[in-house]
């Protein structure tokens, strides 16, 4: 079996997807690329989360073509394989419709930094226009306007994140849903004072060694 490792990742962490809230039913998707492999693995289309087994992770190589597993790749497989393609640092991409993130997404705003966790996409999350899901439009515009970026908000849809590993970029995921959350709060109070350019920078560079050992 091809990619056991990253199989059982997906598994995991598409588990997770539904019980931390960041999607339902069958929403949203997951993938890993392997570098050395060039090989994606990627959770199937349609497949409830909390049912599917390493058995129905399917594996593409990266242009899309089918190499291992009887399911059919998420529809939304076109834009995992262009930010590969497009960032030789991402090796994980993780989409969900989380309730907060595509609110912000569906007022057609980006997301500022109303709070310094935003920092785990950037100085901000941007936002890609609105296109047709599974289109080759939609991966195009995620491409444009994720830049260097580790997020991005698709408008009406949902929020894309992005990172060197599952891990990583799972919690992204849900760090930016808590920022979305707490502006979304904030708007409905006033409006909330955001942090400047160069205290996102700082921000995001104590990020660098967030978490790793000395």
């Amino acid at each position: 079996m091809l990619l056991l490792k990253e199989r059982k990742l997906l598994v995991e962490y598409g588990k997770k997807l539904v019980t931390t809230n960041l999607t339902s039913g069958t929403g949203g998707n997951l993938s890993i690329y392997n570098r050395d492999e060039n090989l994606v693995a990627v959770t199937p289309s349609g497949v409830d989360y909390m049912k599917t087994t390493v058995e129905d992770i399917v594996i593409t190589d990266i242009d899309g073509n089918v190499v291992e597993g009887d399911n059919r790749p998420t529809s939304e497989l076109s834009f995992h394989l262009s930010l590969y393609k497009d960032r030789a640092d991402v090796c994980a991409v993780v989409h969900t419709h989380s309730v907060y993130a595509t609110t912000v997404a569906c007022l057609g705003m980006e997301l500022p930094a109303v709070h310094y966790m935003v920092g785990y996409s950037g100085s901000k999350v941007p936002l890609a226009p609105y296109c047709t899901f599974g289109s080759p439009e939609l991966a195009e515009s995620i491409i444009e306007h994720i830049g260097g970026y580790n997020a991005v908000l698709l408008a009406n849809h949902g929020l894309v994140t992005v990172s060197g590993n599952m891990p990583t970029a799972f919690a992204a995921a849900e760090e930016i849903e808590f920022v979305a959350r707490i502006f979304c709060q904030a708007k409905s109070i006033g409006s909330p004072i955001i942090l400047d350019d160069v205290e996102m920078e700082t921000v995001v560079e104590k990020f660098k060694w967030y978490g790793k050992k000395k």
